[in-house]
């Protein structure tokens, strides 16, 4: 009974790509530590930004995967993933999702009355991006722009009020998933043309849909500079940022538009590093200023 409930478990965290999650959960760890400057923490506010963050992202791809089942099942690269391959119910699927917008916004209310309010309209958002690459080769941009939501969320969360600075993460988040999104998407080229979908990929080729992706990866890094002057970051964060530089230098080098083989490497490796980065940068910025 308790390894199907394991082999269960596995399933669907294999169906969402849980492991991805720490893509965007560091942005709003360093939201979170930005926002105890200013604004008293309450521990148990971290508690409810993590389980948060759990539930939107769990519920959001559980309905990717649902939304695309059939374009899944017809692609090769994803015709194995949970729903099309028949490992997992579609219905099973559905209360899965039910099941973890419930625990988003029951988070959200536990952080206050705001983040209630704001919690079905993000939920929405979320959803919504699964069908963007039906009509328009800005769905990157836009799948960048909900998942950007998280750091600004996780400060309202702890400040109970907006700050424009905060902005500047959010818009350095949302570069940088929009642009490694577009690297990830030049694998379906050929079969998003077949099918009628939307890309950048698709719509501009794979040569200046790289290009793209730098630009944006480049604007990513000019935000996250900005941070430390918004901010009044200390010497120690611009180190990160550095680092940080070099990694997306590197994961544009291992890609080509003659030569995608590197593109998982790129994605799953190298981004979930950058995202690691940047907060171990912000502790370490806060444990300097503290120290000083």
């Amino acid at each position: 009974m308790s390894s199907n409930i394991m082999n269960r478990i596995l399933t669907y965290g294999r169906m969402i790509k849980f492991s991805h999650t720490i893509f965007a959960l560091p942005f709003a760890l360093s939201a979170v530590v930005l926002a105890q400057r200013q604004y008293p923490l309450v521990w148990t506010d971290i508690f409810w930004v993590l389980l948060a963050m759990v539930g939107a992202r769990s519920a959001a791809m559980g309905f990717n995967r649902i939304a695309d089942a059939r374009i899944d099942a017809n692609n090769p690269r994803t015709s194995q993933r949970e729903i099309p391959s028949g490992k997992l119910e579609l219905r099973s699927a559905v209360f899965f999702v039910i099941f973890f917008s419930a625990i988003f916004i029951c988070s959200a209310a536990m952080l206050g009355r705001i983040c209630f309010y704001l919690a079905p309209p993000v939920l929405a958002l979320l959803f919504f991006y699964s069908y963007t690459k039906r009509f328009t080769w800005l769905a990157h941009l836009f799948l960048g722009f909900a998942i950007s939501l998280a750091p600004l969320g996780a400060w309202i969360a702890i400040a109970k009020t907006f700050s424009w600075p905060i902005l500047l993460l959010s818009l350095a988040l949302m570069t940088y998933i929009a642009g490694f999104d577009i690297l990830y998407a030049c694998q379906d080229v050929s079969f998003d043309q077949k099918e009628g979908l939307f890309s950048i990929p698709v719509h501009f080729g794979t040569r200046k849909a790289l290009l793209i992706a730098a630009m944006l990866h480049l604007l990513s890094f000019c935000f996250f500079v900005s941070i430390f002057f918004a901010f009044d970051m200390t010497p120690a964060y611009l180190v990160t940022v550095a680092i940080i530089g070099g990694l997306l230098i590197f994961e544009h080098k291992l890609i080509s538009p003659d030569d995608l083989s590197n593109i998982n490497i790129a994605f799953f490796h190298v981004n979930s590093v950058i995202s690691s980065v940047l907060f171990l940068g912000v502790l370490a910025d806060e444990w300097v200023r503290v120290c000083l």
